[in-house]
């Protein structure tokens, strides 16, 4: 199944980085994190790749160039070109009825043979990973005195998020209208039409936004701590 990997932001808040590499070029112990999700990705067989790029995409085509394990696709999508304009733009280059997509700055452990199982079953257009939104501040427990009586640092909250990793049908383009945002608005409607499920995912998800991020990525695979290796 072809992977669609969506690595064309200019990644503003790594700036730090970003002003000299794309943000899939940032290294986790000293390889891309876009290698780490690709890497991943063929651990369950899947190794055939259309990279959407945008802002210093050439940088991702050098470093492929002497690629011979995977059959990788390069596809310039624009700079300033949003997640669903990015897909639009690679629809044609898509051969199967049914495709991965995953943002270019996200690792986790889902498995995705279970992800592909789920999706099949409940025939929808749009599967995504759903996985539990984690507060970012400690929290505190009160009781009815207004006592505080226990301290929670950084806890998950009742809450789930889009995690990304995706299984797709091609009917997801009749709902990518031009100047959608994916989220906003082709998944809106696709919500409205009940065509997206949410396949809940409790283990290991995150994604490199910040500098904090970048990190403690890796912190965890210098520590041997990688849960996204299989």
């Amino acid at each position: 199944m072809e992977v669609v990997i969506l690595c064309g932001g200019k990644g503003t808040r790594l700036s730090e980085y970003t002003q000299s590499i794309p943000k899939p070029m940032i290294e986790i112990g000293k390889r891309p994190i876009l290698m780490h999700l690709m890497e991943f990705y063929a651990s369950y067989g899947h190794e055939e790749f259309i990279l959407c790029l945008g802002y210093q995409g050439e940088k991702i085509r050098e470093f492929f160039k002497n690629n011979k394990d995977w059959k990788i696709e390069f596809a310039g999508t624009g700079e300033d070109s949003n997640k669903a304009e990015r897909l639009t733009k690679v629809k044609d280059r898509i051969k199967g009825h049914t495709f991965l997509v995953s943002y270019g700055d996200d690792l986790c452990n889902v498995n995705i043979d279970k992800l592909i199982e789920f999706h099949n079953a409940n025939n929808k257009i749009v599967t995504l990973t759903a996985v539990p939104l984690v507060s970012p501040f400690g929290v505190i427990e009160l009781n009815k005195n207004n006592e505080v009586i226990s301290f929670r640092e950084k806890p998950k909250l009742a809450h789930f998020m889009n995690g990304g990793f995706f299984v797709m049908k091609k009917e997801v383009f009749n709902y990518i209208k031009p100047g959608y945002d994916l989220e906003k608005e082709a998944f809106e409607e696709l919500a409205k039409k009940k065509q997206i499920d949410a396949f809940k995912h409790e283990g290991f998800w995150k994604s490199m936004n910040t500098l904090k991020d970048v990190i403690e990525l890796n912190e965890m695979y210098e520590k041997g701590n990688a849960p996204w290796i299989r």
